[in-house]
């Protein structure tokens, strides 16, 4: 009962975080890990049930999704697949040992990352960043699908800081085509991780359903939140929890 129990409230919490301010991976990952799945598990497991909160969230943006820069729509899907299925394969040849080395450090930088993202993405609209050619645009693309693949967390703010510095401007567009790459790079990893056999369904199953309804609640209620910026301090504090947990197992 405990283990549901911390499964659902850390579910709840993550679909609500994701739809109103993002992190929720800072949640379910760590709480998977602390229940004694593998962290290669917990990071499959915790990749998979992100996936209905990022397929609700595309679906809501999907009158404002359309691509800007040199790349079409089609373009960008395809290279991001691309990158997901090589994160998703360097994940299963990573040793157990070593993804588990690596994993406060990947807090860290998500963390890290989270919390300079609204300052990050200002600064880039601010100096007018030029728009990038094709090639950059693919470079760019691709490298965030494969960390996407490979880990989870901070996918979001990590598309968003990318589009800013490909030339992207509107904002509207940047969020639908963030949350339709985020679907789509779980969607492929998480089909990877299934096939190898690395997710443990029994707290999927609780988690996937208790990040939908969180979701759900979530978006019902992120029209009145005025203090995002209090969430995304909270995200941040426990993304610095757990990476100093983790630096310290």
């Amino acid at each position: 009962m405990l283990e549901f129990l911390l499964l659902a409230g850390a579910g709840l919490a993550a679909g609500a975080l994701n739809a109103v301010a993002g992190g929720g991976t800072f949640l379910t990952f760590p709480a998977l890990v602390w229940l004694g799945v593998p962290p290669i598990s917990a990071n499959a497991t915790a990749t998979l049930t992100a996936l209905p909160g990022y397929l609700g969230s595309a679906w809501g943006y999907r009158h404002d999704l359309h691509a800007e820069g040199s790349l079409g729509l089609r373009a960008i899907l395809l290279v991001a697949a691309f990158g997901a299925m090589a994160g998703a394969l360097l994940l299963l040849v990573t040793p157990g040992d070593v993804f588990r080395g690596l994993v406060p450090w990947l807090l860290l930088a998500a963390t890290a990352l989270f919390a300079a993202g609204p300052r990050l993405l200002a600064a880039l609209a601010s100096r007018g960043v030029g728009q990038a050619g094709p090639g950059l645009s693919v470079l760019g693309i691709l490298a965030v699908s494969v960390y996407g693949g490979y880990f989870n967390g901070g996918l979001g703010i990590m598309l968003l800081a990318m589009f800013g510095l490909l030339g992207h401007t509107d904002l509207h567009a940047m969020n639908g085509l963030k949350n339709v790459l985020s679907a789509l790079l779980s969607l492929l990893s998480a089909a990877t991780f299934v096939v190898a056999g690395l997710i443990a369904w029994q707290p999927a199953l609780v988690l996937a359903i208790a990040t939908a309804i969180g979701g759900w609640l979530g978006a019902r209620t992120s029209r009145r939140i005025r203090r995002t910026d209090l969430l995304r301090l909270f995200v941040v504090a426990v993304g610095a929890l757990m990476t100093v947990a983790f630096f310290l197992l």
